[in-house]
């Protein structure tokens, strides 16, 4: 029987485009068509060390929390193989991919990482102190976003499911329909819409959900 890679899965499951440059709040991660992998920006717990990355298909940085005490931060792969790799800081295990197989998405939010397997079930390690990580029971997910105490998750039906912090109304998507993709910033999530529209929620201060 031919083999069939994870990312090939995806492609059939019709998953969002892969994302090919990442920022975090300090060093910016690039993906070149060669399957290798560019950083630039704070270095100083490993999270541009790159340059030994080969078969990624898709890149993700980690912290976006604003406190001046935690630049920190971590950067993740995915491999073409359905394996993810990863680098920086790894205080709260964020790291801890190594045994990870068959996914096909990935995210990085502040301490902590998140991938989607071609089944359409959810993995994350890290930081949990708020429920960011309980998503052992998503099912039939075809996009991820981490933002800095939540996670999103797009269904393959169009809903928007969510765990994590709530404080300023961030996991509040329950009435959210026809949903195409997602992302999750320091305290909102945004999603697209099938018509080409923008939704939001969450925290509001500068405008950041008009």
């Amino acid at each position: 029987m031919d083999y069939t890679s994870p990312i090939e899965t995806a492609l059939k499951v019709k998953l969002p485009q892969y994302t090919t440059i990442a920022a975090g709040r300090r060093h910016s991660i690039g993906l070149k068509s060669d399957g290798t992998v560019m950083a630039v920006g704070d270095n100083k717990v490993g999270q541009c060390d790159v340059s030994d990355w080969r078969d990624i298909v898709a890149v993700a940085a980690g912290n976006v929390h604003m406190a001046t005490n935690t630049g920190n931060a971590h950067t993740i792969g995915l491999t073409s193989d359905g394996m993810v790799v990863a680098v920086g800081w790894n205080k709260h295990d964020q790291c801890d991919v190594n045994d990870w197989r068959d996914i096909v998405a990935i995210a990085a939010g502040w301490r902590r990482t998140v991938g989607i397997k071609s089944d359409g079930t959810v993995v994350a390690v890290g930081r949990n102190n708020e429920g960011e990580c309980d998503v052992s029971s998503w099912r039939d997910m075809v996009g991820i976003a981490a933002g800095d105490w939540h996670t999103v998750g797009l269904k393959s039906d169009g809903t928007v499911k969510t765990v994590g912090n709530n404080q300023y109304g961030q996991c509040n998507v329950s009435g959210w329909t026809d949903i195409m993709a997602v992302a999750a910033g320091y305290l909102h999530t945004v999603g697209i819409k099938s018509d080409g529209t923008a939704v939001a929620v969450g925290r509001n201060t500068h405008g950041q959900c008009e």
